[in-house]
């Protein structure tokens, strides 16, 4: 049983508030990353999105795509208009041989808004629930028929956040959606990561390593801030720098018999946590984790 570290390219460059690093080269990205000790990236909105063109790119840099992040809006779109919306997304992690899509819904979310409060995130009614369940298993059961299945992304900010709204997913979906699970995300929504993945083991098909600084969290939610605000104000750092517990998140995976990759993915401000410094404590912390929790890491 053997696991592989990857990151996420927030770390130079932000996805949801592109100005974050807006002028950092994906060149950069992936030669610190390389550097770092980080054997894969996810995807980010400055990688090419043709596989003739990317594959070369992460080969001469010695490193396998990881996955990349999907928005669905299944709530709005049919399971056949998702269907044809991320086919390209679908046939570029095929290419290149990434096993796992990170899909969230995103209708109505609050997590790219600057003045609103996390705490005006959307919530389903029961009709909801059942009309995103059904559509979110036609759609997982298509692409794991294509070799690629899909990580539900429970994120701050949209209509699956909390621990309970991963069990009610989890209870109204079926095997074929599998759970992302993120440390950083569960704890910033109130909930345990460690209690999720002991009760939803066998979903469980990729991690995000995501630490948080306690004070920040606290004051972020006590001042009613935004998703972006919490990001500024330093709410998220990478694992080992923040309070969460990854030896005993990562014995829980040893035991579960996980084996997939451990992404570190804390969105910072570059021009505050300096990329290169924050992507070698994430790659160094999890080795040491990953070591005293008795998980060995391939590659």
């Amino acid at each position: 049983m053997s696991v592989r570290l990857g990151i996420n390219p927030l770390t130079w460059t932000n996805d949801d508030l592109p100005s974050l690093g807006g002028d950092t080269p994906l060149e950069v990205c992936l030669s610190e990353g390389h550097e770092a000790g980080f054997a894969g990236f996810e995807l980010g909105h400055k990688f090419p999105r043709d596989p003739a063109v990317l594959g070369p790119i992460l080969d001469n840099h010695d490193l396998s795509l990881v996955s990349g992040w999907y928005s669905a809006e299944l709530l709005t779109r049919t399971a056949e208009e998702e269907i044809a919306n991320l086919t390209p997304h679908l046939e570029l992690l095929k290419a290149l041989g990434a096993k796992v899509m990170v899909f969230c819904e995103v209708t109505d979310c609050v997590h790219g808004q600057m003045d609103t409060p996390m705490s005006h995130r959307p919530t389903l009614s029961d009709a909801q629930w059942a009309l995103l369940a059904e559509r979110l298993n036609q759609v997982a059961e298509h692409c794991q028929a294509q070799g690629v299945q899909i990580a539900y992304h429970h994120h701050l900010g949209t209509v699956i956040e909390s621990e309970a709204d991963v069990d009610r997913l989890m209870a109204e979906t079926g095997p074929a959606l599998g759970l992302l699970l993120d440390s950083g995300h569960m704890v910033g929504a109130g909930g345990d990561p460690l209690a999720v993945l002991e009760r939803h083991s066998a979903r469980i098909n990729h991690v995000h390593c995501k630490d948080i600084r306690a004070e920040v969290l606290a004051d972020v939610r006590n001042r009613n801030r935004s998703f972006v605000q919490g990001v500024l104000d330093g709410m998220f750092t990478v694992p080992g720098d923040g309070f969460i517990d990854y030896t005993r998140l990562l014995k829980g995976l040893v035991k579960v018999g996980y084996e997939g990759w451990l992404v570190v993915e804390a969105e910072q401000d570059p021009s505050v946590a300096h990329p290169l410094t924050y992507a070698r404590m994430g790659c160094d912390n999890l080795k040491r984790f990953c070591a005293e929790a008795g998980l060995t890491i391939n590659g």
